[in-house]
């Protein structure tokens, strides 16, 4: 949950903000004075919401006691040119007084989003920088030297990257190394799974909604493109998203502006996109399920990451890479491979990729009881691939037995994406059929 600090004199005032804020599910500390305010400590709060004419210091003090605590400040209409000057010297935003309830919860709600974002944007350009040397995106194979030579062109500009492989090979490590070598490492990252979002519900996370626009919308929302405004926003699993959504998102990547659900007004916005996908987009748009224009306006650079099976000696140096580093994490380094741990990492087919070698390598390091990580630990079993092709419905096997018999033979060693796939359907539709037939997820009834 949290935490905002309210700086106001007028008691009447400071109760009622405190009533709003704490409707929106925040915690909320309120105060009279600057002094006040410091002595419970500025920086343990998560946003700052402070009048500017107070008795004593004047509240854009705490601006500087802050140290990176987002300032809201609040005046009148009369004085709105103090707000400005407030703002020039780091309050992120300004609220007039009277106030409006639902403009002060969306004024607060997108100052504490993008601050998150920003402590979030922090973290990944210090594990990138360190990934990038020594893990996840390592790899002498010609594939991967590609992949690296791409990224170094693409990355310092704003032009937009599609980006292909299998689930598990790394697609959202290089959308982030692409945002952490950018003009636009300082601003946000935000990173969408469109597969893991219901249809009905896609349009409104992606571009906003009115208050009113549709059952259960009792406040305004700006968005998951405007979050990621000046910013990045990566779109994984692009080809799951709804034709509806396509057209409104390529209004977004030709006119630089979006529409809220249930309004008419557009706003500006200025992002670059990554996108990602395991589909065969092509394919797609042949079907009728992508828009033609939207895929060639995707596609200005495409970056194909290979699948772990087909980099060569990089699977053992991923695996040594990793092996280092989560036995570290878990208090046991120092480890070593086995010769037989080493062979079956090459023997392995990795239909899971890096995602499946860092489980098997985390797993092992757990049931580890001394000496060399050996290939039991590792638990590597081979999972055939589905045949090719659609089985035939003249077959004794109906469609509906293979489903049934291929996940309940596979659900335990692949997850959900990767059961997808092979059954050449979303996730979406893997849910679904699993409803339809009684088959729940491992471990969920």
């Amino acid at each position: 949950m949290s935490r905002v600090l309210i700086v106001e004199d007028e008691l009447v005032i400071r109760g009622e903000l405190k009533r709003v804020l704490a409707r929106h599910g925040l915690e909320v500390s309120a105060v009279g004075d600057v002094a006040e305010a410091l002595a419970l400590g500025p920086t343990s709060f998560d946003l700052i919401l402070t009048d500017l004419r107070l008795p004593g210091a004047s509240g854009d003090t705490l601006i500087e006691h802050a140290l990176g605590v987002p300032v809201i400040v609040m005046t009148a209409y009369a004085t709105v040119h103090s707000a400005v000057d407030a703002m020039k010297r780091g309050a992120v935003d300004y609220l007039t007084k009277p106030f409006d309830p639902d403009e002060l919860g969306l004024i607060v709600q997108r100052a504490l989003r993008e601050s998150r974002l920003r402590r979030q944007n922090a973290a990944l350009q210090h594990d990138v920088a360190r990934a990038w040397a020594v893990d996840g995106l390592i790899g002498e194979c010609p594939a991967m030297r590609d992949v690296f030579q791409r990224i170094d062109k693409a990355a310092p500009t704003d032009a937009k990257v599609l980006i292909l492989g299998e689930s598990g090979t790394g697609k959202e490590l290089v959308a982030r190394a692409l945002h952490a070598r950018s003009p636009r490492r300082d601003e946000p990252f935000v990173a969408v799974n469109c597969a893991a979002i219901p249809e009905g519900l896609i349009e409104s996370e992606l571009f906003g909604h009115e208050r009113g626009a549709f059952t259960g919308a009792v406040a305004a929302s700006s968005g998951l493109v405007q979050a990621a405004h000046r910013g990045t926003l990566f779109l994984d699993e692009i080809g799951e998203l709804p034709l509806p959504a396509q057209a409104r998102l390529l209004r977004v990547l030709q006119e630089n502006e979006v529409r809220r659900v249930g309004s008419s007004k557009t706003r500006t916005v200025d992002v670059r996109l990554v996108a990602a996908t395991h589909r065969d987009l092509p394919a797609m748009v042949r079907a009728g399920a992508l828009r033609e224009d939207l895929y060639f306006r995707l596609r200005v650079i495409e970056i194909r990451l290979p699948p772990l099976r087909e980099r060569g000696d990089d699977i053992v140096a991923l695996a040594r890479v990793l092996l280092d580093r989560l036995a570290a994490g878990l208090g046991r380094p120092g480890l070593q491979f086995s010769d037989d741990a080493l062979a079956a990492l090459r023997r392995h087919d990795w239909p899971g990729n890096v995602r499946e070698l860092e489980n098997a390598i985390e797993r092992a390091i757990i049931l580890h009881d001394g000496g060399p990580v050996d290939a039991d630990l590792l638990g590597l079993a081979h999972v055939a691939a589905p045949p090719a092709g659609e089985p035939d419905p003249e077959d004794s096997q109906s469609m509906e037995a293979y489903f049934r018999g291929f996940v309940l033979r596979h659900q335990d060693s692949l997850g959900e994406a990767e059961l997808a796939r092979r059954l050449g359907i979303s996730r979406k539709t893997l849910w679904e059929r699993r409803q339809r037939l009684g088959l729940p997820r491992p471990g969920k009834k």
